[in-house]
């Protein structure tokens, strides 16, 4: 008997003590709690985070009393960028290699095509494939000039900030202009 007292006390105590709330959390604590959109996270079943959703909500409250994100800055990884427009073309049957480079203003898309596709064609492919992924104000130029896949390839390390680099993209870019660049960004927009 003395056992089962001693064991409803410890139910009792254990209970209330789930239940009562932590009021010390300060108001900050709070708002930075609400704003992390991990907060109501669960893991999938599965390892696939190809399956995962992205979500956020906020009101405008909170975003503007989020003084530590309001004034983040947001940036593309331009080599993350340029390795999914590639996969993305290669899996097209119409493409043997494709070479990608993104700077902070264009996508240049080299490739090599099958006999079998048609340069319009594989243009519009490559094209629509980097509008898909990449922000509408990147200049997106394309071409089946296979040499030009070497002059992407020396571009690579290179950094935004020098001259030269500047010159042999304007380069690149006009001998692309001489390939078939497919329908228009407009003309792909409103189809």
């Amino acid at each position: 008997m003395r056992s089962l007292f001693i064991a409803a006390i410890i139910g009792i105590v254990f209970i209330a003590g789930c239940n009562t709330n932590d009021n010390t959390m300060t108001e900050r604590e709070q708002i930075v709690d609400e704003l992390d959109p991990s907060r109501n996270y669960e893991a999938p079943a599965g390892d696939n985070t190809n399956s995962q959703i992205g979500y956020v909500r906020y009101t405008k409250e909170q975003f503007e009393n989020d003084t530590v994100n309001r004034n983040k800055t947001f940036s593309i990884d331009r080599n993350e960028m340029a390795d999914m427009i590639t996969r993305i073309i290669l899996q097209n049957n119409g493409f043997n290699e494709v070479a990608t480079l993104v700077t902070d203003r264009e996508v240049l898309i080299a490739y090599d095509r099958n006999e079998g596709t048609s340069e319009s064609s594989a243009a519009d492919i490559a094209k629509r494939t980097a509008m898909s992924i990449m922000p509408s104000y990147f200049d997106i130029h394309v071409s089946d000039n296979e040499t030009l896949i070497h002059d992407i390839q020396s571009l690579h390390n290179s950094s935004t900030g020098n001259r030269n680099y500047d010159n042999t993209i304007n380069l690149i870019i006009k001998e692309m202009k001489k390939s078939s660049q497919g329908k228009d960004n407009e003309e792909i927009r409103n189809n």
